[in-house]
């Protein structure tokens, strides 16, 4: 059999690993969207470097758009099988998509609007609509953790809590060719062993290969002081002392519901500054509501928390927007406030206008609480951009830009080798490093080798391997 690498490969976005067997089956791991690559996003986006029509199974590793945002381009493309996830995958994954649909449409009309007072042709289409969004969820198949799947005469697959969002998984797959059974885990995105709401990322069977994600794969999370109070420090220093907004791009899956629960805590404390913390994403909003609809993912201390909090996600002071209207009122709010609002990295939704209006002043903080692919507009104010374009318009950089890493969903170096260090290494063909940055990929290269993990590939994009 063989594996090509057609996204997250030397990149931290657009997982898609198509695994051929000898018969001609194709196995699809995750069919993300790329993000944040600039001016080649588009085109990555438009061809997946296979034939979608060709594609026999796919299994889904997490809800985050990264992961399964091209689906629906999939299933418009002519694949007409199964998609295989978590029941909270299938939740979450649902209404990203939508929402992914209807702001890629609304980005369409924007564009071809514009073309048209050019005189020029409207070209500009999205990749897909929310009618192919309907389509990707009724091909949806539920499939619990820990236990085995047989979804051919040749193939089983087995989800473990990865740690990451709730319904996040690593997958241990067993493929049967002519007499002979292959192990192959891939890890989707493991998740921290300390995370503030959710349970540690579970051990995973004996492996022949392992595609391993290492977007944190050169770094080390700072958890001397806890999220909470680095969260409190950043709120009093922007609202309280300099009476400006604290904006917090924040993914809608995972870290607004995290930053939610920090909040919380803070009030339970006494604490939280009396202030308005806002949250403007009505995503954001429904997967929150997802999240709490299944508290079993939730570790030992927030199931304490539960016992007295009934909403361990709100508390006074907190307020969410729905309508445009609503959001756009913000830019006028002259009162110190927080404003949590999608995406995490900056490249789309009511964030960017967020920034857009308040990057200019000094007395404001764009805070981020999550990785951001360099190129992306998070990520190119992270690396210290002195003036940036939004929207078309340049903006000096005058507002203060800050992180809080610790908070990131994402394992650092310690916790990914944590999380393959219940596998024998002796007996394990070859690690391929995926969803990760080649500078730092190569670094944990060398951690891998040090630990006994002998054969070591960092893939390359549409690369290809014979196993």
């Amino acid at each position: 059999m063989k594996i090509k690498f057609h996204g997250a490969a030397r990149s931290v976005t657009g997982s898609k690993h198509l695994i051929t067997l000898d018969n001609g089956k194709k196995l699809l791991l995750d069919c993300g969207m790329f993000q944040g690559m600039g001016d080649e996003t588009d085109a990555l986006n438009q061809n997946f470097g296979f034939d979608a029509r060709e594609v026999s199974y796919v299994i889904l590793s997490h809800a985050h758009i990264d992961h399964c945002g091209l689906m629906p381009k999939l299933v418009k493309d002519g694949y007409n099988g199964k998609i295989y996830a978590t029941p909270a995958t299938v939740e979450l994954a649902s209404i990203l998509m939508d929402d992914s649909a209807h702001i890629q449409e609304s980005e369409a009309k924007f564009v071809n609007k514009r073309l048209a007072i050019q005189g020029l042709p409207q070209t500009a289409k999205p990749l897909y609509n929310a009618i192919d969004v309907l389509k990707t969820v009724d091909m949806f198949e539920n499939a619990e953790y820990e236990i085995w799947h047989k979804i051919s005469e040749e193939i089983e697959f087995c989800f473990k809590d990865a740690g990451h969002i709730i319904g996040s998984a690593s997958v241990s797959i067993r493929i049967t060719e002519a007499g002979k059974t292959t192990t192959i885990c891939f890890s989707g995105d493991v998740g921290r062993y300390n995370d503030m709401i959710l349970k540690a990322p579970q051990v995973f069977d004996q492996a022949d290969y392992i595609l391993l994600e290492s977007t944190y794969a050169d770094s080390l999370h700072n958890d001397f002081t806890p999220s909470t109070d680095l969260l409190l420090d950043w709120i009093k220093k922007t609202c309280v002392e300099k009476k400006g907004k604290l904006i917090i791009p924040a993914f809608s899956v995972g870290r607004t519901q995290e930053i939610l629960y920090a909040l919380n805590q803070l009030s339970i404390e006494g604490r939280l500054p009396a202030l308005d913390y806002i949250v403007d994403s009505p995503l954001s909003i429904k997967a929150t509501a997802i999240v709490k609809n299944h508290p079993t993912y939730f570790n030992d201390t927030i199931q304490a928390v539960l016992k007295k909090d009934n909403d361990p996600f709100g508390f006074p002071g907190l307020r969410v927007t729905q309508s445009p209207d609503e959001s756009k009122r913000l830019n006028f709010l002259r009162t110190p406030c927080v404003i949590i609002s999608a995406s995490g990295m900056a490249e789309a939704g009511r964030v960017k206008h967020h920034i857009s209006n308040s990057i200019e002043s000094a007395k404001n903080t764009i805070l981020f609480s999550g990785y951001c692919e360099p190129r992306s507009l998070g990520g190119r104010l992270k690396n210290g951009d002195k003036e940036v374009r939004i929207f078309g318009q340049w903006h000096d950089v005058n507002a203060e830009i800050g992180e809080i890493r610790s908070m990131s969903a994402h394992g650092d170096y310690e916790d990914l080798l944590q999380f393959v260090s219940c596998q024998n290494a002796s007996a394990l063909k070859k690690v391929f490093l995926v969803h990760g940055e080649y500078e730092k990929q190569q670094k944990f290269a060398k951690r891998l080798i040090d630990k006994g993990f002998a054969s070591v590939e960092i893939p390359d994009r549409h690369q290809e391997f014979s196993l």
